[in-house]
């Protein structure tokens, strides 16, 4: 499918209303989102990990991009309604990566899931999730 947003978009937004999110859209579809957090190496936890809270980020980040996405539009109201994560390994690297695809759309409320990795392995995933974006009423 093609993007209906385009990256720069959702990035422009984002710079604009949410600047210390820290983190960039790399892609966007009606069906999928793909977002990056470049770590900051003063955050990291010992062992080099980066934080759970900032895996967690990424998630709902993506997510909401995904809900851009999905609704053809950039909606600052869209917001979280429940947001789940699970850490499966050490999440050690550079840079973390998150990719959400769409499981189900309707007029309140978009459901994705998500997925993290580190660097250039989106096969190692180091944490999984699933979240809700309620959508704001029309008139």
């Amino acid at each position: 499918m093609s993007p209906i947003l385009s990256v720069e978009e959702v990035n422009q937004f984002v710079d604009k209303v949410f600047p210390a999110m820290r983190v960039s859209c790399l892609e966007i579809t009606e069906t999928h989102a793909l977002a990056e957090l470049i770590v900051d190496q003063d955050a990291l936890r010992p062992g080099g990990f980066i934080s759970g809270p900032d895996q967690f980020r990424l998630a709902d980040a993506v997510l909401w991009f995904l809900t851009f996405g999905a609704i053809g539009r950039v909606e600052e109201m869209s917001v979280t309604t429940e947001l789940s994560i699970r850490f499966l390994r050490p999440a050690i690297g550079q840079r973390l990566y998150a990719r959400a695809d769409l499981e189900v759309k309707n007029r309140r409320s978009v459901v994705g899931s998500v997925y993290l990795w580190c660097d250039d392995t989106p096969r190692r995933r180091v944490s999984t999730g699933q979240g809700t974006y309620a959508l704001p009423l029309t008139k």
